[in-house]
């Protein structure tokens, strides 16, 4: 893999995914809204020997991406970019106490204009550069897929996300696939009880350059079939 671009790298598992990428030889473009955070992070990637462009972007803004994607394109050693992760979200409020008919319509908007329409937005923008074999993941979670009390717009948005990625992978020549990650303890979270980044990451390694096609293309990928895959 020559180029991967990373959205929301500037912390939690968008930053471990970026370091761990950096780490295997992938040049890595890497964006967040806060450009002091994310230079930061490029600044410690290339210090431990990785190569890394950060940017300031933002998912909502589609021009903000496809600027992130053009740029992507010209950073590597090759034209063109291998991977997408389309990881930059948003929570507002504390995870389980967020019921649907509590959301102010502010917080739904914009949950779902990060975590839906931001998701569509990367991939989107991402299409004219991808290169043959390229793979777009999106974490998830099984909110998405299983609803539980107090998830409200956040649980909302996953699913749409994930029905955007399963959409992308009948449509696209590139393998779009959903990893869903389970509980995850960074500042998106609340850093409440569970897996630190730093675990999973290793997942989408896994997914972008060593999974079959079949098994990551239009599905999703749990942390089961991930850890009985690479026993």
């Amino acid at each position: 893999m020559d180029t991967a671009v990373v959205t929301g790298a500037s912390r939690g598992v968008g930053e471990a995914v970026a370091r761990l990428f950096a780490d295997r030889g992938a040049h890595v473009v890497i964006c967040a809204r806060d450009q002091e955070h994310i230079a930061a992070v490029a600044e410690d990637i290339e210090a431990a020997g990785g190569s890394a462009t950060p940017m300031r972007a933002d998912v909502r803004d589609e021009f903000d991406i496809e600027r992130l994607m053009e740029t992507a394109s010209r950073e590597g050693e090759a034209a063109g970019i291998d991977c997408v992760v389309a990881n930059a979200g948003v929570y507002h409020g504390a995870p389980g106490e967020t019921p649907l008919a509590e959301e102010s319509y502010s917080a739904f908007d914009d949950t779902l204009r990060n975590n839906a329409r931001g998701v569509f937005a990367t991939i989107r923008e991402a299409v004219p550069h991808l290169n043959e074999g390229a793979r777009a993941l999106v974490p998830s979670g099984g909110v998405a897929r299983e609803a539980k009390p107090g998830f409200g717009a956040y649980a909302v948005s996953k699913a749409a996300a994930e029905a955007v990625a399963r959409q992308f992978a009948v449509e696209l020549e590139a393998v779009v696939g959903v990893l869903d990650l389970g509980q995850v303890e960074t500042e998106l979270t609340n850093y409440a009880q569970g897996r630190e980044p730093e675990d999973v990451a290793p997942m989408f390694w896994w997914a972008a350059s060593e999974a079959g096609a079949d098994t990551v293309d239009g599905e999703v990928v749990d942390l089961r079939e991930w850890k009985a895959a690479t026993r």
